[in-house]
């Protein structure tokens, strides 16, 4: 009985330890791969082609493989700990991406703070009260049913909003996103439980063959959703909320993961739910990947071409001729013998003196006098 107790304890430290990793190798990979997709043209949602552009780019392949291995490291904690209790702890990606582009540009704020520590305390208030336990580790082939119409009718919703308004097309991209990582890592779960059977089991089984459609959707989903340039930090929150909420519905309605069920349990999860979705949205507006729009440059009237200022090629009729310029001496400086000012103050030019020959409308010698 102490055997299996302390068994019981090792594989909660191993999935705990190994999540929290993940959620580390996830947080850098997400900036890599957002700052990467900004680099490449905007195409339409669901277009495969957004992918032969990110291939080229270094950083996107660098990104790849970090999400690579932070997803060894999810399907490691998986394999130890119940769904109810990995995927929340994966906010933490979150929170190290933003605590550590903080700390590299020494820009730390109480904003900052008070959403981490929100979105820190929401979690952790969460698995305290709630006691996630662990299920079944298999699911009959009727579940394929209810599970994929439920999903194509939510990913379907998303996608007409996305396609009916600009304006709220990040948010629909992001919400399918997290809907499809949620049921991804559900998917997850029903695999790498049971491996005893070895590869032939494994391919004999479903939900294998749905994992390799709902991962790659939701990574897709993923890229256009962060690609649209706009309201990034509500993307990034509703794809972070939205996939630990949708992987603990999924856990407790047909893996039956209990959480505790008591009356001031469900409250003080719902609350620490929410106090989590908080932190989770002002750590968003944080996040290094959430970066204010560059300043445009200021485009300024002239042109300066081999010592020659002028307007732009292209200004119109009312453009005025180059004006070739000379350092000369400061034309109001007062000559002291005579007690006037030199000749060509009435120019009232502070450092430089135009030739007037070349101005519009006078010809050459006409400032003579």
């Amino acid at each position: 009985m102490t055997t299996g107790s302390e068994d019981g304890q090792l594989s909660t430290v191993i999935a705990v330890v190994a999540a929290v990793a993940a959620a580390l190798v996830f947080g850098i990979a997400s900036v890599a791969d957002q700052r990467s997709t900004k680099r490449v043209k905007s195409r339409q949602p669901l277009s495969p082609r957004i992918f032969l552009d990110l291939m080229r780019q270094p950083l996107w392949l660098a990104s790849v493989g970090g999400t690579l291995l932070g997803f060894a490291l999810q399907v490691l904690a998986l394999r130890y700990g119940p769904l109810a209790l990995v995927e929340p702890l994966l906010i933490c990606g979150l929170i190290f991406a933003v605590l550590i582009n903080a700390y590299l540009r020494h820009r730390w704020d109480a904003v900052l703070i008070g959403g981490v520590v929100a979105s820190a305390a929401g979690v952790a208030g969460f698995l305290v009260v709630a006691q996630p336990t662990k299920g079944r580790t298999s699911v009959g082939f009727e579940v394929v049913l209810p599970l994929a119409v439920g999903l194509v009718a939510a990913i379907a919703g998303c996608l007409a909003v996305a396609r009916r308004s600009d304006t709220l097309r990040p948010l629909a991209l992001a919400l399918a996103c997290g809907i499809c990582y949620g049921v991804a890592a559900f998917l997850v779960k029903l695999v790498v439980s049971d491996v005893s059977g070895g590869l032939p089991a494994l391919l004999t089984n479903w939900p294998i063959y749905a994992l390799a459609v709902v991962g790659p959707l939701g990574f897709l989903l993923n890229e256009n959703a962060f690609q649209q340039g706009t309201l990034i930090a509500p993307v990034l929150a509703i794809i972070t909320v939205c996939d630990p909420i949708i992987s603990i519905a999924l856990a407790d309605v047909w893996l039956n993961e209990r959480l505790n069920s008591t009356p001031a349990g469900i409250v003080l999860e719902v609350l620490t739910l929410m106090l989590m979705t908080a932190g989770v949205v002002v750590t968003a507006h944080r996040a290094p990947h959430v970066a204010p729009p560059a300043s445009q440059p200021v485009t300024l009237p002239w042109t300066c071409d081999g010592g020659k200022l002028g307007h732009p090629a292209g200004a119109g009729r009312d453009a005025y001729p180059v004006r070739r310029l000379r350092r000369d001496r400061h034309p109001l400086r007062r000559d002291t013998r005579h007690g006037h000012r030199r000749q060509g103050d009435r120019r009232r030019h502070p450092h430089w003196r135009l030739r007037h020959d070349q101005r519009p409308g006078r010809s050459r010698g006409a400032e003579s006098r």
